[in-house]
């Protein structure tokens, strides 16, 4: 009986994941595709948070290093921010990187053509620009014919395939491959016990099931946000860990942007507003149990319930944004120090060397970690909005009328 109950309960499991994922497959593909689409807006267009700076690399290396030596502040600005050219490596003072298309529509004339022509910042190319200082730093300006920049001309709208939304792309496809290739699997032999990549997700789709969805929103109402959960807590936790690679396709903190974390904030936001039910819009226009002076004249708790709902969203932004950026600074910080004191001495540098890479060490392994709690974390709190939206309250009611 033992031995059965070991075979059936990872086949009862495999067709519960199974149906799942072959009922809500087509929802997490569309809904992943939907945000891909949307960060990529996002992150192009918001140029004063995540700078471009492909500039930096040959343009300004070479003064820092003969006059103040290795600069840590530019190497680790220079891998955490995002940049129209994918940096791999400087090879005898070259650099070597993979460019990436820019697309500019500048009064409503589509322009296309590769960073390449910008040559590192160095050159502008069909009258436009990578700027490298001032108010413009890191945007695609217009220049005259003399290679000065045009003061009176309007930015253009900036769509550029950057690091950030090339790597968002790379991650999105993998988690279609991923779960499709699961589901695809458990189609295929729905009575066996996972294995391969199956073995893989099952534990985490069951864990956010159980942990997070259920706990937070009820057996009534959770199967209709597994989907768009399930797309969160995966599309963190794979570009949290993608970050933790050193080289290609990884090393890019593109859950350290803060218009990658806004965006995803902003459809939790959406999706607790518009799933919100009678009682939880009474609960915050008219908050039972609260005396009726803080409502009339003047309305302070709804004001303080609506700048709730702003409020939640934001924490949500900031709270990864400010976690996964730190953890990338911290451990460049580490490894710089090997440059820093090498730049001083040879010698100081090699014994620095042993302590710096085992506290880097140490922060990758945190940082493993770190992955999975902010995926966590963001996902939990998304499922306790989404609770707190369709909540009924009805026995409240009950026992207000109890005590009268």
């Amino acid at each position: 009986m033992e031995n059965f109950s070991n075979i059936a309960l990872p086949i009862t499991r495999g067709l519960m994941i199974r149906k799942l994922l072959i009922e809500h497959k087509l929802r997490v593909a569309l809904l992943g595709l939907f945000l891909m689409f949307a960060f990529s807006l996002q992150a192009t267009e918001n140029d004063t948070i995540t700078s471009p700076e492909a500039g930096v690399s040959e343009h300004s290396a070479e003064p820092a290093s003969e006059e103040k030596g290795f600069n840590a502040g530019e190497m680790i600005i220079e891998h955490i921010i995002d940049s129209h050219e994918w940096h791999i490596l400087t090879w005898k003072g070259h650099h070597v990187s993979i460019p990436l298309p820019v697309i500019l529509l500048d009064e409503g004339k589509l322009v296309v053509f590769s960073s390449a022509h910008f040559h590192h910042g160095e050159e502008a190319y069909q009258g436009y620009k990578l700027e490298e200082e001032g108010k413009n730093k890191g945007k695609i300006v217009k220049v005259n014919e003399d290679g000065t920049v045009n003061e009176e001309a309007k930015l253009p709208l900036d769509f550029s395939i950057t690091k950030a939304v090339l790597s968002l792309f790379i991650g999105a496809i993998l988690l279609l491959v991923i779960f499709l290739t699961a589901a695809r699997r458990y189609s295929a032999n729905p009575n066996r016990a996972p294995k391969g990549i199956q073995s893989a997700v099952e534990p985490l789709i069951i864990f956010v099931r159980d942990d997070v969805a259920i706990p937070a929103i009820g057996k009534k109402k959770y199967k209709k946000y597994m989907p768009y959960l399930l797309t969160i807590f995966f599309f963190i936790f794979l570009n949290n860990l993608m970050g933790l690679i050193p080289f290609f396709p990884g090393g890019v903190n593109l859950t350290g942007n803060l218009a990658v974390t806004m965006v995803m904030a902003i459809s939790t936001f959406l999706i607790t507003t518009f799933s919100g039910n009678r009682s939880y819009w009474i609960h915050i226009v008219n908050t039972p149990g609260v005396p009726w002076w803080l409502k009339i004249p003047v309305p302070l708790m709804p004001v303080v319930e609506l700048i709730g709902l702003i409020t939640k969203p934001f924490v949500l932004m900031v709270r990864l944004f400010a976690n996964i950026t730190a953890g990338h600074i911290i451990l460049l910080g580490f490894m710089s120090l090997i440059f820093i004191f090498g730049s001083m001495s040879p010698w100081i540098g090699v014994a620095v060397s042993p302590v710096s890479i085992l506290f880097g060490v140490f922060m990758s392994l945190l940082e493993l970690l770190v992955a999975f709690i902010q995926a966590y974390v963001f996902t939990l709190l998304s499922a306790i909005y989404f609770g707190m939206a369709v909540e009924e309250h009805h026995h409240e009611h009950a026992a207000e009328h109890e005590s009268h």
